[in-house]
């Protein structure tokens, strides 16, 4: 591949996040890895492509795209905001501070001894497996054979 940047991402005013393919990487490839990352081409500006649905979290997505495709060892350039490189991520969401208190609640009495009296178990007996009487003699089998028949 040339070197310099193969895609180009930034924010247009009428169509929203838009990416472009350079020269430097044959129009084709652009369009396929472009589409792939949700980007459809603008009909009235060739060569410009533009995020499907912005308003779904459309600066999360391109910045998304635009680590996919340094990740497969493509040279991009981007708007500041647009640049995951350049710029920290969103902020994740806190956790609610009732769920952490909880869970500490949970976490000490867990640790404590509980306060509940406690009795020693009760157990029975050992009960011995009962005995079986022993035979003084040994079992016998009698073959029988019926008249014509061949026996077993």
């Amino acid at each position: 591949m040339q070197p310099g940047p193969h895609f180009v991402f930034g924010d247009h005013e009428k169509h929203g996040f838009v990416a472009s393919v350079t020269t430097a990487l044959p129009a084709h490839l652009g369009h396929w890895y472009l589409e792939r990352e949700q980007f459809e081409p603008v009909p009235t500006e060739p060569g410009l492509y533009r995020l499907i649905e912005p308003g779904r979290d459309g600066v999360r997505r391109t910045r998304q795209a635009v680590h996919d495709l340094r990740q497969h060892g493509y040279a991009v350039r981007a708007d500041i905001q647009l640049d995951p490189s350049l710029t920290n991520g969103p902020p994740r969401p806190a956790r609610p501070i009732g769920s952490l208190e909880r869970r500490s609640r949970l976490a000490q009495a867990a640790a404590r001894r509980t306060t509940q009296p406690s009795a020693p178990p009760v157990t029975s007996p050992a009960i011995p497996p009962p005995v079986t009487p022993k035979t003084t003699s040994a079992p016998t089998a009698h073959a029988t054979t019926s008249v014509g028949r061949r026996p077993r």
